[in-house]
């Protein structure tokens, strides 16, 4: 039985190749490529190489596709190959019916159908007719060789000028409204094109599968694609990604840009990478079929606020398709310009520069948010917060998704301490007439035990952890080398498993989750006791008890050779900007922190 096309490129791109191949062959990665010992010849130097799709041995000639693989490695036939790997990609084998058989005899129909418009649309470019559509596209900074390669062409004015045209091919008006070129109209079937510059669309394999017309002039809408069809699906195609496989494959990056100008100009400018949705925002099949072919693609928009909106709802997909190999960068432009209008204007040196600029995934992300941020209340930043925690969850990964929260959480927290560094007003060493806060007295406190220092100081960390839940992953990798007496650990491990699977982190939801483990009564005892005999206020916020915590942790044995490399590097700094008054400031606290620490002080020391 003959299988439809449209279910094996399904079932070849819903199996990765390189996990099958995986299984039997040892793989390492070779540039964007995976290369090993042929498995069909004895080699020891490899020179067996996978690529997104296929494999092929430059030593014995060997390639084919996944289930090619499959038929020569088992001895499978075609069809055993096929019933094997539906099951991986969740897919049913199609049965044999007249019906099955008699669609598929259409839908490879349709392909011959679409070529043949595309020939045709080339030729009335070229004719008198087509000449204003020419000089339409030369004005747009086209080469004539660019003309062609990407097949562009002119429809006509329509009135059923291509069933006219393609008649003596025998192509009947219900197959063009089969393949998306005409429609049925009150009078009868009219063409779906008309007035417009054609671009046609291929698939990976560059097989034609719909087309994209331009409106000559300022009508709308301006552009218009084909309707869905047997052979074309919005959401799984991309612009321009049969050119772009192979310039990947030797090298270009990968761009994806918003529209087929912005792929052209850019692959006649040398980036031969470039692809672009078709009116639609990217999906989860087009990642999908972009990190097939590269780790860390481009995605391009435009710098105003429509784009930026966009950017970040593929941020939000490609998030849910994060793992530590595959990931994005983010390519912001300056306002008013597209890839096309760029290139046009400073050619490729131009796109390059802004190409440089490209931010990784974790740094535009933070960017974006901030983007969005309502106001500097407590809400505001709370609000803010929680949007970071709920963005790095979307992450499958958990290791990834707590080096994102990390990551987004510091740059927070860093830029608070530099906002509220700025804001003081210049200092000099011994300047006079500078208002002083008057220190406030404290009632005596118990002394420590010098030689149970750092036992205090752990719980009073732990403590501070119990009180404010929302401070565990920016400390966790730190908290992690911190000695707990035995009693304590199961907190700690009770404290980690909330953090991890927790959608918000407060106190009230961790001492539920304490209170199912029986270990309510023991956290409310320790941070009580931290409370009244080391005066851990319970209504600090959670910057102040992460500047607490951060101190203790600093007077921690294990903790003072670093503590004295940081002194050093403060002093070295202040001693090359000695009017910088942050750097003095940062100075006195380490020389603080250290002195304190070579005491083995227990308590809270100053700030």
């Amino acid at each position: 039985m003959a299988l439809p096309a449209n279910f094996l490129d399904e079932l070849r791109s819903r199996v990765p190749i390189r996990t099958v191949i995986g299984r039997t062959v040892k793989l390492t990665r070779s540039s964007r490529d995976w290369k090993g010992c042929c498995p069909f010849h004895g080699e020891k130097t490899p020179s067996f190489y996978v690529y997104d799709d296929h494999y092929h041995c430059f030593g014995c000639g060997e390639h084919g596709d996944v289930i090619t693989f499959i038929m020569k490695t088992t001895g499978a036939s075609f069809m055993e190959a096929v019933e094997e790997l539906a099951p991986q990609a969740g897919l049913e084998v199609p049965k044999a019916t007249p019906q099955a058989a008699e669609a598929e005899q259409r839908r490879a129909g349709l392909s011959d159908v679409l070529e043949a418009a595309a020939r045709q649309y080339q030729v009335w470019l070229s004719a008198p007719e087509g000449r204003a559509a020419l000089d339409y596209l030369r004005k747009r900074g086209l080469t004539d060789e660019t003309i062609r390669k990407f097949g562009l062409g002119w429809s006509g004015e329509g009135r059923g000028a291509l069933a006219t045209a393609l008649r003596g091919l025998n192509v009947k008006p219900d197959q063009l409204i089969e393949a998306g070129l005409m429609k049925r109209g009150e009078s009868g079937p009219v063409d779906m094109f008309f007035g417009r510059v054609m671009f046609p669309i291929r698939d990976k394999r560059g097989a034609m599968i719909s087309f994209g017309g331009r409106i000559m002039g300022d009508g709308q809408p301006k552009y218009v694609n084909g309707p869905e069809t047997g052979v074309f699906s919005k959401r799984r195609s991309l612009y321009g990604l049969n050119f772009a496989r192979e310039a990947v494959r030797k090298g270009a990056r990968l761009i994806v840009v918003e529209g087929y100008m912005d792929v052209i100009a850019l692959a006649q400018a040398g980036f031969g990478g470039a692809v672009a949705p078709l009116g639609t925002a990217l999906t989860e099949e087009h990642l999908e079929e972009i990190w097939k072919l590269t780790p860390e693609p481009v995605i391009c928009f435009d710098g105003d606020a429509a784009g930026q909106r966009a950017a970040l709802k593929t941020v939000e997909l490609a998030l849910a398709g994060l793992t530590p190999e595959r990931s994005l960068r983010l390519l912001r432009l300056p306002a008013k310009d597209d890839p096309d209008s760029l290139i046009r204007r400073g050619g490729a040196a131009s796109f390059q520069a802004e190409l440089d600029k490209a931010l990784p995934l974790s740094a535009a992300l933070y960017d974006m948010v901030a983007a969005t941020r309502k106001g500097a209340t407590p809400e505001g930043r709370a609000a803010f917060l929680h949007r970071l925690d709920e963005l790095a969850g979307l992450i499958p990964d958990k290791t990834l998704g707590t080096e994102y929260r990390q990551a987004l959480r510091g740059r927070y927290y860093e830029e608070r301490r530099a906002g509220r560094a700025s804001s003081q007003p210049p200092f000099r060493p011994g300047q006079k007439g500078r208002d002083f806060i008057k220190p406030v007295l404290l009632p005596p406190r118990p002394e420590p035990d010098a030689a149970n220092a750092n036992t205090l100081r752990a719980k009073l960390m732990l403590a501070t952890l119990l009180a404010h839940p929302i401070l565990v992953h920016d400390v966790e990798e730190a908290f992690a080398h911190v000695p707990l007496p035995p009693e304590d650990e199961p907190l700690r491990h009770a404290l980690h498993d909330f953090a991890a699977h927790a959608k918000h982190l407060d106190s009230a939801n961790l001492f539920t989750h304490l209170g199912s483990l029986g270990l309510a009564g023991q956290a409310r005892a320790l941070v009580a006791q931290a409370a009244s005999e080391y005066r851990l206020a319970p209504d600090a916020s959670p910057a102040e008890a992460a500047q607490s915590w951060w101190s203790w942790y600093s007077l921690m044995d294990f903790s003072i050779d670093m503590l004295r490399a940081q002194r050093d590097e403060a002093q070295a700094f202040w001693l090359a900007h000695p009017d910088d008054a942050a750097a003095c400031a940062r100075l006195m606290k380490y020389n603080e922190l250290l002195a304190a620490a070579r005491a083995g002080e227990a308590g809270i020391p100053d700030s």
